[in-house]
C-alpha cells in the first residue's frame, strides 16, 4: 500500500463508501505480512515513496511466486522482480501473466509516466547487462530512459557527440568498468545529478570492479553519487530519490 492508496482508503471510510471491517482487512497486512520464508514490507512505499522489490538470487521459484503474489495483493506498485532466472520468472508470471519481462527483471503494475528525462550511459557494450537492469527499474517507475551506449573514454569523440542529450537530462546514470573514468567525464559535462555504477568488466588490474569503484569515489567531478559494483537496481533507486519518488 502506498500513500495515495492509504489516503483513498481514509477518504472512503470518512464518506461511508468503505466499511470499517473492510478497512481493517486491508490494513491488517501493515506494516508487513509474514508469508513463511519472507516478511513482505507493505509499509515501505509509505515510508520511502517506492515499494519493496524482490531480489531473485537465493530464492526458490516458489518463494519468488509467493512474495510477488503478496505484493500484488497488497496493492503496492510497481512490483519489481530483479535478477531472476527463467524458472523464477515463469513461476512469478504464473501468479499474474500481465507482467513485463525485460532481461532478468520482471515488472507488474508499471507506474504512470513521468516527465523527467533520465539518461543511462554505458562505457562499453560489456556493461549493458547492468545498464539494462537500471533502465528496467526506471521504466517500472514511469520513466522512459534515454540510452547512450558504447561511449567510453578510449573513444571520447563518441561521447562528445551526445553532449546536448546529457545536458538536457534531469538525471544521468553512468555505467562503466575498466578504470571507471567515464563517470568523471560525464560529471564535468552536465549539471544534472550523476549516479555512477562501477561494473566488474575489465582485465586483471580492474580487480572485478574494485578499480572502477575506487576511481569513481575519487572523482574530481564534484557531487557524484556512487553505488556498489554492478548495482544497476541501486542506481535506479538513487535517481528516484534524487528526482523525488511519488508519495
Amino acid at each position: 500500500m502506498d500513500a495515495e492508496a492509504l489516503r483513498s482508503l481514509i477518504d472512503g471510510i470518512a464518506c461511508g463508501e468503505v466499511e470499517p471491517d473492510e478497512a481493517v482487512r486491508l490494513l491488517r497486512a501493515l506494516p508487513f505480512a509474514d508469508v513463511g520464508n519472507a516478511r513482505v514490507d507493505h509499509h515501505r512505499a509509505i515510508r520511502q515513496g517506492m515499494p519493496e522489490a524482490v531480489y531473485g538470487p537465493g530464492k526458490t521459484p516458489e518463494d519468488v511466486a509467493l512474495i510477488v503474489a503478496e505484493l500484488l495483493a497488497g496493492g503496492s506498485g510497481p512490483v519489481v522482480l530483479t535478477r531472476a532466472d527463467k524458472e523464477q520468472v515463469t513461476a512469478a508470471l504464473a501468479v499474474d501473466a500481465a507482467g513485463t519481462v525485460r532481461g532478468s527483471t520482471a515488472i507488474w503494475r508499471r507506474a504512470d509516466d513521468r516527465p523527467e528525462q533520465v539518461a543511462v550511459v554505458t562505457a562499453g557494450t560489456a556493461d549493458l547487462p547492468v545498464a539494462d537492469e537500471c533502465a528496467a527499474v526506471l521504466w517500472a517507475h514511469g520513466f522512459e530512459p534515454v540510452r547512450i551506449t558504447d561511449v567510453g573514454v578510449a573513444g571520447i569523440h563518441r561521447l562528445l557527440a551526445e553532449v546536448e542529450t546529457l545536458q538536457a537530462a534531469d538525471a544521468v546514470v553512468v555505467v562503466a568498468g575498466m578504470e571507471g573514468a567515464l563517470a568523471s567525464v560525464v560529471g564535468g559535462l552536465t549539471g544534472a545529478p550523476v549516479t555512477a555504477v562501477p561494473t566488474s568488466v575489465g582485465y586483471g588490474a580492474s580487480l572485478e570492479g574494485v578499480t572502477a569503484l575506487l576511481g569513481m569515489l575519487a572523482s574530481c567531478a564534484s557531487g557524484l553519487t556512487v553505488v556498489g559494483i554492478d548495482n544497476g537496481f541501486g542506481a535506479a533507486c538513487a535517481v528516484l530519490r534524487q528526482l523525488g519518488a511519488r508519495r
